[in-house]
């Protein structure tokens, strides 16, 4: 089996690649990926002969392009992260999240490839009026980044309709793990607080902290990936959670007990919690890996973002005003 992983270089990306590799009828692994992070993540891999490694951008993938030819599946990680920057500059994320992933449509129907695992974004549920979350519950599409990342999985169901390609759609909830990104101004709260450890900061907790989130383990997500590509269970969307929320002051404590809390901001959910029956039923996975184990696992690999750049305090400041003035 020959596959291409888009974002190969990346935190889910990187991890999903060293799963792949573990499968025996897995024969080659083509990673496509801009490696902004350069090659951190994967230079483990650089002298693997059952890897390649691409340096190209989504946007500029024809559909002749010949790393496509006899692939049998494509997992499409790549995309543009992050709100803020999604609410600056939001014809960018259309190009990389929607019409990046059309060229990536384009040439698996050129060489005839037959299934995608896309990677969507539980951001789609925006704020969210049932908890658990369903993959049939409304979809409420607060910022450009949400909205870029569920027209993608669009495209992939219509490409399905239209040209038969398989495809099973993973919206995932808030992954953590090693080797996620602590770069950025505006990330994810466990990089967030990663990153502010390091420089020996105070936590920064938003409002008071009681707010939940639907952490999932990206080794979790990982073996949802691999079980996502050998289902005969087709063209289905799937979330990917824990459904066991924790507190934000919760994961604070657990990391450090320097802790300084900041205004609430407006437009973000109080609870995240997917409902996992779909991905219990299709693709017969459930999460494993417990919340605290994870997070120990974190905190004792801690030297792995000692070498993470450094954020810019001016683009912190300026996204946070964006954010405001955005919701308000």
């Amino acid at each position: 089996m020959r596959v291409i992983v888009t974002g190969g270089g990346g935190f889910i990306g990187s991890n999903l690649v060293d799963f792949l590799l573990k499968e025996k009828k897995i024969k080659k692994i083509i990673i496509i990926d801009i490696f902004n992070l350069g090659f951190r993540n994967i230079k483990h891999l650089k002298k693997n002969k059952k890897v390649k490694l691409v340096k190209k951008d989504i946007n500029n993938i024809k559909a002749s392009d010949i790393n496509f030819k006899n692939i049998d599946c494509v997992f499409h990680l790549a995309a543009l992260a992050d709100i803020v920057p999604s609410i600056v500059n939001p014809k960018k994320y259309c190009e990389s999240n929607i019409y990046g992933t059309i060229n990536i449509l384009e040439a698996m129907r050129f060489y005839k490839v037959k299934r995608i695992i896309y990677t969507a974004s539980a951001s789609c549920y925006g704020l969210p009026e049932k908890f658990p979350t369903s993959e049939n519950d409304k979809i409420d599409l607060q910022y450009p980044y949400a909205f870029t990342k569920y027209i993608g999985e669009q495209a992939v169901m219509h490409w399905s309709k239209v040209y038969g390609i398989e495809y099973i759609s993973l919206r995932l909830f808030n992954v953590y793990g090693l080797r996620s990104r602590t770069s950025g101004a505006y990330g994810a709260v466990m990089g967030v607080f990663l990153k502010q450890k390091l420089e020996n900061k105070k936590l920064t907790v938003v409002g008071n902290g009681s707010q939940s989130r639907d952490f999932i383990n990206v080794k979790d997500v990982c073996n949802a990936f691999i079980k996502a590509s050998k289902t005969k269970n087709i063209n289905k969307i799937i979330n990917i959670g824990s459904s066991k929320p924790i507190k934000v002051l919760t994961l604070a404590k657990m990391i450090s007990n320097k802790i300084q809390f900041i205004p609430k901001r407006p437009g973000e959910p109080d609870i995240s919690m997917a409902k996992i029956d779909n991905a219990k039923k299709f693709l017969s996975w459930k999460p494993s890996i417990k919340f605290r184990e994870g997070v120990t696992e974190l905190l004792n690999n801690i030297h792995f973002w000692k070498k993470a750049p450094l954020w810019d305090k001016t683009k912190i400041k300026n996204a946070t005003k964006i954010w405001f003035k955005y919701l308000n």
